[in-house]
């Protein structure tokens, strides 16, 4: 998902599209509503699970009608976010990576010259981390309480037994060889 091979636009708007749009203004406020409550539901939802998932939080004075439900699995969790993604797509909740990450490490790149083709400034750390360990999850306008508690269940379950599942590897393998 979101490997990019070519540089260039993906514009794919049709007349019919544009109309359908156009018609769904007038429901806009109750989608933007719906999308922060669900997004606040699951926020809330998983604060006891602060020290493995890092949720991402809206900047001072905006209101962001949330695309998703965007956390970043710690570095110290004792699992990595393909392991979460398994298991929460294992259990039919969809899941998406934070689109593109480091577009640098994307085959477009591979034969662009840096310097000359584009420039880099800084380490991109953060989008690195982010790269490997950040993962969305819906809020759709649709997800009712009972859907979004499911997603929480899901998650605090799949989370228990990742964990646990580690830490029995773990008391086998004292010299901390990781073993897959």
């Amino acid at each position: 998902k979101f490997v990019y091979s070519h540089l260039g636009f993906n514009l794919k708007m049709t007349d019919l599209q544009a109309a359908v749009g156009v018609a769904q203004l007038e429901k806009l406020d109750a989608f933007c509503d719906a999308r922060r409550r669900n997004h606040d539901r699951l926020r809330a939802g998983i604060a006891d699970l602060a020290e493995v998932l890092r949720p991402v939080s809206a900047t001072p004075r905006s209101d962001p009608a949330w695309f998703g439900f965007l956390m970043t699995v710690a570095p110290d969790a004792p699992f990595d976010r393909n392991e979460l993604v398994a298991a929460l797509e294992g259990a039919k909740i969809q899941t998406r990576n934070l689109f593109a990450g480091n577009l640098l490490r994307h085959p477009a790149f591979d034969p662009l010259v840096e310097g000359r083709d584009y420039r880099v400034v800084g380490e991109l750390t953060t989008t690195d981390l982010l790269m490997g360990r950040a993962l969305w999850i819906g809020v759709h306008p649709g997800l009712d309480d009972r859907r979004l508690g499911y997603m929480l269940d899901v998650i605090h379950s799949s989370i228990a037994t990742l964990s646990d599942r580690r830490s029995v590897e773990a008391s086998n393998n004292p010299v901390g060889i990781r073993v897959r």
